[in-house]
């Protein structure tokens, strides 16, 4: 059983249903009180928290169950090859790439926005799994490169055509995700 990426599932959807049943997700000014990540808050207070608990944090109940779905499957596929403890530095550590990135974007061109979710962190799951597979001479199991592939182009593509997507995250994680597994992958699926 993959219990790190099921317990990571398990606090995301805790996390939501806790903050809906006292408010609504779906505002954000409640998400801000909530751990949100906006740039200003980040730098001008120094509230540096929001980096990563904007990663647990999402905005209504359909942003919620895209994100678990995919990570339910990519991240219990990446547990499986890499290892629990690995799992979770890419896991936490894509999250907080793609919220650096994202914050440094907006400040540099004050586009200012709210960001929540854990989509960074899904995304370098996707970037390792990459990183995997191309490893494996194209082929983990039913994952393929040119399947990775073209998934990660549609969910980009798709993030760039409609509103509200902070695609710097995305992106963000996608990079700290593939180069955390080119550090830790070293071929043989381990079990922690």
């Amino acid at each position: 059983m993959t219990w790190v990426n099921t317990g990571l599932v398990a606090v995301n959807i805790l996390v939501w249903i806790v903050m809906e049943l006292f408010g609504n997700t779906e505002d954000s000014q409640y998400l801000l009180e909530h751990g949100a990540m906006y740039p200003l808050l980040v730098v001008s207070l120094h509230e540096w928290y929001r980096l990563f608990t904007c990663m647990f944090v999402h905005i209504g109940f359909p942003h919620l169950v895209n994100n678990m779905i995919v990570l339910f499957f990519t991240g219990d596929r990446l547990e499986r090859e890499i290892g629990k403890v690995k799992y979770l530095l890419i896991y936490l550590l894509s999250g907080l790439g793609g919220s650096l990135l994202s914050m440094v974007y907006m400040l540099k061109t004050g586009d200012m926005a709210v960001s929540v979710g854990a989509s960074g962190a899904i995304f370098g799951v996707i970037g390792a799994l990459l990183y995997l597979v191309i490893r494996n001479k194209g082929r983990i199991g039913t994952l393929t490169t040119r399947g990775l592939v073209l998934m990660i182009a549609l969910c980009l593509y798709y993030g760039f055509t409609a509103t509200g997507v902070d695609n710097w995250c995305h992106i963000g994680g996608l990079v700290m995700g593939f180069l955390l597994a080119v550090l830790l992958y070293r071929g043989n699926p381990r079990k922690d």
